[in-house]
């Protein structure tokens, strides 16, 4: 009853644009089209999309001159213009009505990876932005996950010890120096696998530094999923 009231006084709005819908979370099909979701062929470590099939436990460019600190990462989506304004509602405006399919999406793209994990695990806020903001998106999309999944989560298990300076608009190793030292690992995780979740793939730099972190707390294992992931440099102003 109280959702259907709800639903009068604010009626649902499609997660692409204003026009109403019939439930919350749904896009209408003119626009569904428009998403683009990341499938093979892909790099077997960071999950960039490759042009061509490159066989079993290929890898990109990058990922053959430097190894990741995490064994795999994958995004549901490539973050262009439609997954900006999905993936802004939610880190700026909190809109939390398309985190059920969110989870969906990213339970897809994470696969394997999700099937085999321990727990999940948040990318962390420092607690004065958190106080700020009063919510975390990875935090969110990672209950959402975890719900969609049955697997256990962690909310405190990787922790932002040094505020550093937002990463938008920052360059790869620009973001990489951002991070160092500022992720740590609350706990110990011998033998653990554990998926790392956040809202944006953009340099890598704070997935790498969260695997290095549960690296050093003993886990086995550290894969990472996205909801979304810049395939282009123009991309990056997130």
């Amino acid at each position: 009853m109280i959702a259907q009231l709800s639903d009068l006084i604010w009626p649902p709005r499609s997660l692409l644009s204003d026009a109403i819908v019939d439930r919350p979370g749904v896009i209408e099909p003119a626009l569904w089209g428009d998403l683009h979701f990341l499938g093979d062929p892909l790099c077997a470590q960071c999950g960039f999309p490759l042009p061509d099939d490159p066989g079993p436990g290929g890898v990109c460019g990058a990922c053959a001159g430097h190894k990741p600190a995490y064994d795999t990462a994958r995004a549901a989506l490539a973050y262009d213009d439609h997954s900006r304004r999905l993936i802004l509602d939610l880190k700026r405006g909190g809109r939390r009505d398309g985190l059920p399919v969110f989870a969906r999406w990213m339970a897809s793209a994470a696969g394997e990876s999700l099937a085999r994990a321990d727990f999940l695990a948040p990318a962390p806020m420092h607690w004065t932005r958190l106080a700020v903001r009063s919510f975390n998106q990875a935090a969110w999309l990672t209950q959402a996950l975890a719900r969609a999944s049955g697997k256990p989560w962690k909310p405190g298990a990787l922790v932002r010890a040094k505020r550093r300076r937002s990463q938008e608009g920052l360059s790869a190793s620009e973001r990489r120096r951002n991070v160092g030292g500022a992720i740590r690992a609350s706990g110990r995780f011998k033998g653990k696998v554990v998926l790392v979740v956040d809202d944006v793939f953009t340099t890598g730099a704070t997935l790498e530094a969260c695997a290095r972190a549960l690296r050093k707390a003993g886990a086995a294992e550290v894969h990472a999923v996205t909801l979304a992931r810049v395939v282009r440099p123009l991309d990056i102003s997130i």
